[in-house]
């Protein structure tokens, strides 16, 4: 029953972040939809953490290359989803108020994909990584 909490929390949460990039897209002050091309930054951003998880083995406890360089790729993605409002705002593409709606939403948005991997990725019964 815990597993069911935690799924309908993150789902919360998500639909949370979700709100603030659509506010700070259809809001009528800003009016602009370019902010939602951070959605795809959204979906790529666990691609590398669940390939590595598949292909990587864990007998070993110590450092693995291959989830190194998923954390690594994964950052990369992060960062830049946090840059292209920014960049947009200072391009005045989008306006600053949209700029930190966007940017709430995708803290919240990566918040909650961390907890999907804090609470899903143990090797436990109840695990999304079975895919």
């Amino acid at each position: 029953m815990a597993g069911i909490k935690a799924l309908v929390s993150l789902s919360f949460s998500g639909a949370i972040g979700l709100t603030f990039l659509l506010l700070g897209c259809a809001l009528e002050q800003y009016g602009v939809y370019w902010p939602l091309f951070v959605l795809i930054f959204y979906v790529l951003s666990p691609i590398p953490t669940f390939i590595a998880r598949r292909l990587s083995d864990d007998t070993d406890s110590s450092s693995n290359a291959c989830r190194e360089l998923a954390y690594f790729i994964t950052t990369g993605i992060v960062v830049s989803s946090f840059g292209l409002p920014i960049v947009l705002a200072r391009n005045s593409t989008i306006k600053w108020g949209a700029c930190g709606l966007v940017m709430t939403g995708n803290a919240v948005i990566f918040l909650t994909i961390l907890g999907f991997f804090v609470v899903f990725g143990g090797g436990d019964d109840f695990s999304w990584e079975q895919w």
